[in-house]
């Protein structure tokens, strides 16, 4: 599936993603899990992982589809960077293969006022380079992702912090502006890195793009061979487990061709975000085995006009109530999604079944229904009006959900003008309005970073990062702002809930379909998570024998 970017921003944040995230991608079924449909869409299958390793390897390679141009841990925020620097950088919190948050290289956080976070360090940790970590490497870390001269791809996570200090020699206090229910959450992201402050400043501009990283994974930075490879060596003086392999070969295959190939021949051992072409071939070899895991992430026609008449809530309706969903998982999913109306990943709601219920119960329907679609369209005077959305020759699954809404706009009476842009100019409707003018919506695929729908859901807020359409609703900004204030989860979710139905009420974007993480192994190897806490996860220490 084409990857687009995502932000858990509640206001302005820098973008910084390769322009190759923008190849094709998609899903296919699995080969482990129960099955899951829905409708008439075909079945595929979730796992909740793989097999554990059996003994530990010399090394394994594995695809990426583009090269990071930098593993600089504060411009981390696309997925070949993070694939490769969840194994390296280490974060204060983990978010785990279950999607779970636990300690990290913080033993203990503990809440002792809304506004305070203090974070208890783990005692002899040792950087690559040789160093100790302690407070003063937390403290510079993190301030380096406020700094507004580094136009951090995290700063917003931060833009309700008012002071980081060291309150000991393995203690960091954190005071927030305000209570932030997100801020420990984040904390399990690239946001919450620690790297050595000695490290750090003696690469200077350098780092990030030769020489050591400096933090504290399971592996280490080796050589990176620029266009071609990267390699990962195992950190013999890791605080934790010891990885299984001694090396991962990372191989930047940026056509998804070769990539398949690639896999298919075992000139690499495996990879995330599998092509939707490579399907067949994959799930059939005998080399490896296809596997799919929760993603967080949903499909959706990104709203970015409303001054047209998309600003009329009963066309954006319209447009929902007419789409052929499934038939697009189908063709445009390569059949691995699950059709939706929430705005949000059902996952994301697990910490509390009431308010996933809540969140969900009530959504508009899934299936089409064309005449209470016109009727819409009708009653609000909308009929032959002209509205255009962007696509891009950049996968299918952004050139067929764009075919599908112009399909339903025209069974609706809505003429729906496909504009064709290249992908570089597809990347900038995420960061140029200049991009957008004259665009009323594209396709987005937004995955969470973390297990908890607000990661969406701020982005409706008025003056946020993503809302492109400039929609403002106090009473949404007010019920966003108690949310992110309330610590206790289950209250937090249920407040979310209110959010995630006042977004499907008001069509802010229009959902399309759930999909997962794809994963592919090699016969020899096993232990990869399947889900998409691979980003933060150092998932390759799990990687070793499979038999």
């Amino acid at each position: 599936m084409t990857l687009t970017p995502r932000r858990p921003a509640r206001g302005g944040r820098a973008v910084s993603l390769a322009l190759a995230s923008l190849s094709a991608f998609a899903l296919v079924t699995a080969c482990a899990g129960p099955p899951r449909q829905s409708g008439d869409q075909l079945p595929f299958k979730l796992s909740a992982g793989t097999p554990a390793a059996k003994g530990e390897i010399d090394s394994f390679s594995w695809a990426t589809y583009a090269e990071p141009p930098t593993l600089d841990y504060i411009q981390a925020f696309d997925y070949p960077q993070n694939t490769i620097l969840s194994n390296v950088c280490e974060s204060l919190m983990r978010w785990t293969p279950q999607l779970t948050e636990q300690p990290g290289l913080a033993e203990q956080a503990t809440n002792p006022d809304p506004n305070t976070w203090v974070f208890d360090l783990r005692p002899n940790v040792r950087f690559h380079d040789g160093g100790t970590m302690t407070a003063d490497d937390v403290v510079f870390s993190l301030n380096r992702q406020m700094d507004p001269n580094n136009s951090s791809a995290w700063a917003s996570v931060f833009q309700n912090v008012d002071s980081i200090t060291k309150t000991g020699p393995l203690q960091v206090t954190v005071k927030l502006k305000s209570p932030d229910s997100q801020f420990l959450q984040y904390m399990a992201t690239t946001a919450g890195v620690v790297a050595s402050a000695q490290g750090v400043q003696a690469a200077g501009k350098d780092y990030g793009t030769t020489g050591s990283l400096d933090c504290t994974g399971p592996f280490k930075l080796g050589t990176w061979t620029k266009g071609q490879s990267l390699n990962l060596d195992r950190f013999d003086g890791y605080w934790g487990t010891k990885a299984k392999a001694k090396q991962v070969v990372f191989k930047f295959l940026t056509d998804s061709s070769a990539r398949t190939n690639a896999l298919l021949t075992g000139d690499v051992d495996g990879g995330y975000l599998i092509p939707s072409e490579s399907y067949a071939h994959l799930r059939n070899t005998s080399a490896g085995t296809l596997y799919f895991g929760e993603g967080l992430s949903t499909v959706n026609v990104n709203i970015t006009n409303m001054q047209g008449a998309l600003g009329d809530v009963r066309v954006r309706k319209a447009l929902s109530l007419a789409l052929d969903r499934s038939g697009f998982v189908n063709t445009g999913l390569g059949g691995a999604g699950t059709v939706t109306t929430s705005l949000t990943a059902k996952a994301a709601w697990s910490a509390d079944p009431n308010a996933q219920a809540a969140a969900f119960n009530g959504l508009p329907p899934t299936a089409a229904d064309i005449a209470q679609a016109t009727q819409l369209v009708k009653d609000a005077g909308a009929t032959g009006k002209t509205l255009t959305m962007a696509t891009s020759s950049i996968g299918q699954d952004v050139s067929l959900l764009a075919t599908a809404v112009q399909s339903a706009g025209a069974r609706i009476g809505l003429n729906i003008q496909l504009k064709t842009i290249a992908p570089n100019a597809f990347t900038a409707l995420f960061t140029d309005p200049k991009a957008r003018d004259g665009i009323d919506m594209f396709p987005e695929t937004y995955y969470l970073s973390i297990t908890d729908p607000m990661d969406l859901l701020t982005n409706f807020q008025t003056g946020s990062y993503q809302n492109y359409s400039g929609y403002s609703d106090k009473s949404y900004d007010d019920l966003a702002k108690q949310a992110i204030g309330t610590y206790d989860p289950a209250q937090r979710l249920s407040l979310e809930a209110q959010l995630n139905q006042k977004a499907a009420d008001q069509v802010l974007w229009i959902p399309v379909a759930e999909w997962p993480t794809s994963l592919f192994l090699n016969k020899r190897i096993t232990g990869a998570p399947t889900t998409i806490s691979y980003l933060y996860y150092p998932w390759a220490a799990d990687v070793g024998a499979a038999q």
